[in-house]
């Protein structure tokens, strides 16, 4: 009986968590992005460069992967505010991102406000 009640709790527990979740997603796979609907309106731009510039190397599969586990999935490291800044200046070196300083900013400023949506 104690069992059961534990696995049931648990259970709601884990409903509660996934229906409260402060950043949410959209597909699956390689499809799996960001939903932006709930992003602020300051982030809304920043989100606009990132959709579009941060794909252009690898799927938004791997951000969101990276920003909700707080681990970048090719790496295994930590991914957190250090992060999002090293990864940033590393897209800016890329020859083939063409991605300014002030893009950098804006996607760096944008995936900061993610990790700390994401640990709520």
């Amino acid at each position: 009986m104690k069992v059961v009640f534990f696995v049931w709790v648990l259970l709601l527990t884990m409903m509660a968590t996934q229906g409260h979740a402060a950043l949410k997603t959209l597909g699956k796979g390689d499809r799996l992005t960001f939903d932006p609907s709930g992003f602020p309106a300051q982030f809304r731009p920043n989100w606009e460069i990132m959709k579009v510039k941060c794909i252009k190397c690898h799927t938004m599969e791997r951000t969101v992967v990276s920003i909700t586990t707080g681990v970048a999935p090719i790496s295994g490291q930590p991914f957190d505010r250090s992060a999002t800044r090293a990864y940033g200046v590393k897209m800016m070196r890329k020859p083939d991102s063409n991605m300014n300083k002030q893009e950098v900013k804006a996607c760096v400023d944008l995936m900061n406000w993610m990790l700390t949506e994401a640990s709520k």
